[in-house]
């Protein structure tokens, strides 16, 4: 049977990581970002923060495959500028508030009662599951971009809150926490991350992350391997959550 996975913000960077490495193992993946379409790939465009785009995004997969197996949230953004907790302003606040935490939370919302309806008609051969993508930023303290890590601590929450509701429908539901992972987005903070990781010693494993590494923990999520604990985080951060000495 055809597997179907829908991935947001699938463009570059970890996103594409997954999606890539999703298709290489054998789904059908629907590539999803905010800018217009991708070449080569199974594209729909979709700004998360906006209701009437989700459920463009739902409608194009029912209306392609008849299912969907597998949602990946990754979709997100970074602060436009990074400034102090005491001069953060409330429109980079809403900003990633409404991409990152609410769009990810209301693109669980649709696609679990969308799951749900699909597990009614056919509950024998259907065992879907969600992913979310947060960050180590979820629980680690920058004060040079806290709406960010705020944002992202909703995404975890958002995550343990859907893996609860789920559970009676045996849709599994997981956190996927990525750490320093080399993309053009990390880019601009290059040489500060290769002196922590090298020199500092701020990751067990010293060296960057990589797309294929998060791909890596989103694939175990997807296997059903791990569906009697859903709602486990999965740590892609080369151990930096360890508690250390």
């Amino acid at each position: 049977m055809e597997k179907i996975a829908v991935v947001t913000g699938a463009r570059r960077g970890i996103g594409k990581g997954i999606a890539d490495k999703l298709k290489e193992n054998g789904y059908t993946v629907v590539y999803s970002a905010a800018s217009e379409a991708m070449d080569g790939e199974i594209y729909c465009q979709c700004d998360i923060s906006k209701a009437e785009d989700r459920q463009r995004l739902a409608d194009f997969v029912i209306e392609k495959f008849g299912r969907v197996d597998l949602l990946v949230n990754n979709a997100g953004v970074a602060c436009k500028e990074r400034l102090d907790i005491l001069e953060t302003t409330e429109e980079s606040f809403d900003r990633l508030l409404e991409i990152n935490t609410k769009g990810t939370f209301f693109m669980c919302q649709l696609f679990s009662n969308l799951m749900i309806s699909l597990q009614k008609k056919n509950p024998e051969d259907y065992h879907p599951r969600i992913v979310n993508i947060s960050s180590i930023s979820a629980y680690t303290s920058s004060v040079s971009r806290g709406e960010y890590c705020i944002s992202k601590a909703g995404i975890s929450m958002a995550t343990q809150l859907f893996a609860d509701r789920l559970a009676e429908y045996g849709i599994g539901v997981f956190e996927v926490r990525p750490g320093i992972i080399q993309t053009d987005m990390t880019s601009t903070v290059q040489a500060k991350y290769d002196k922590l990781i090298a020199e500092d010693g701020i990751l067990p494993t010293r060296r960057w992350g990589t797309p294929e590494d998060v791909a890596n923990c989103v694939l175990a999520a997807a296997s059903g391997a791990l569906d009697y604990g859903t709602g486990t985080v999965l740590n892609a951060d080369g151990g930096f959550h360890l508690r250390r000495l």
